[in-house]
């Protein structure tokens, strides 16, 4: 393909310019719910994984591929970008996208979309219910009653009360501000941290996560991933929460030194941990899975009918609205 060529096949389609004829090639690069697959499969020509599955067909498809496809788990690294001579659009289904590298999608013109918003409210109910969970031993309590103790030794040991308590909360976005407004109706004082203060919130701002958990009985942490907050909640951060402290997360799991923490709790240097997101999902150390005092649920933040089909519609329309010569719904800050 001549550069004359690669550069025609990058534009077309561009918001502004009309697409050319024909259904565009996309590329889905990971598996995809079925909410998006189906549509993408009906409005495109979809290669599922196909870079994964058959090199050589990729090889010979890969100057068509326009558009890339993929959830907020996904990979797309600046090697298999740079095999992508005429793409455009990254859709990811889903708020997060560390795994997709914008420096190089910008680099060869392509925009990268996500699905922000959208998933807030059920992001911010799982983090509530984990603290409740951690903090009352919902799981354990349940496997009590499953197993006959209750009959056979009584009551469980005390837990700890949930209402009053200080909340931190790291990262002070869209669904940190959802996971406040849900604390305060549990009587919680409200404390962050972020890259900077934010003007338009009321709660107190602390400038480190270490000194954040000092004057936390909860730790949430709901702060992007990436290479910027990489284990930023390591053994300092968990030592100054404590011995009654619990730590929630559901950012990701690259923000916790996961063997600080594991060491942690089983130590006993903090209570107990409620967390949604891993470093190595799925896979989650026997260690970690064997502690009966932290509650483990599989990446469910925004795991409701309604929430993951909003999150599709909204991935479509990005799509849609790129190869129309349409505004994007919702590119992600750094291609804004």
């Amino acid at each position: 393909m001549s550069q004359d060529s690669r550069t025609r096949a990058a534009d077309e389609g561009k918001p502004g310019k009309p697409g050319k004829p024909g259904k565009p090639c996309v590329l889905a690069v990971s598996k995809l719910m079925p909410l998006y697959m189906g549509p993408l499969a009906e409005r495109y020509e979809l290669l599922e994984r196909l870079h994964e599955t058959d090199p050589a067909a990729f090889a010979a498809a890969a100057p068509r591929i326009r558009a890339v496809a993929a959830s907020g788990e996904s990979r797309l690294p600046a090697e298999l970008v740079g095999r992508l001579p005429a793409l455009e659009i990254v859709a990811v289904m889903g708020v997060g996208y560390d795994g997709i590298d914008v420096a190089a999608c910008k680099a060869r013109g392509a925009v990268v979309t996500h699905t922000p918003d959208v998933l807030n409210d059920d992001v911010a109910d799982l983090a509530l219910g984990l603290m409740l969970s951690a903090a009352r031993q919902l799981p354990a309590a349940d496997r009590y009653v499953r197993a006959g103790e209750w009959a056979a030794k009584g009551a469980m040991p005390l837990a700890r009360k949930m209402s009053g308590a200080r909340c931190g909360i790291v990262g002070m976005g869209r669904i940190g501000k959802a996971i406040a407004t849900r604390a305060q109706a549990f009587g919680m004082s409200i404390a962050y941290t972020a890259r900077s203060a934010k003007a338009d919130v009321p709660y107190r701002y602390v400038a480190s996560a270490e000194a954040l958990a000092a004057e936390s009985d909860f730790l949430v942490l709901i702060t992007p991933g990436g290479a910027g907050t990489k284990h930023m909640i390591d053994a300092r951060v968990l030592r100054a929460l404590g011995q009654k402290g619990i730590l929630v997360n559901v950012a990701r799991g690259s923000v916790v030194d996961e063997d600080a923490l594991i060491e942690a709790l089983e130590q006993g240097i903090i209570g107990g941990a409620g967390l949604d997101v891993f470093a190595n999902e799925p896979n989650v150390p026997e260690r970690l899975r064997a502690l009966p005092h932290v509650v483990l649920v599989p990446h469910i933040g925004s795991a409701t009918t309604s929430t993951r089909q909003a999150m599709a519609d909204l991935a479509l329309a990005n799509l849609g609205a790129h190869f129309a010569g349409q505004p994007l719904k919702t590119p992600v800050p750094e291609c804004r």
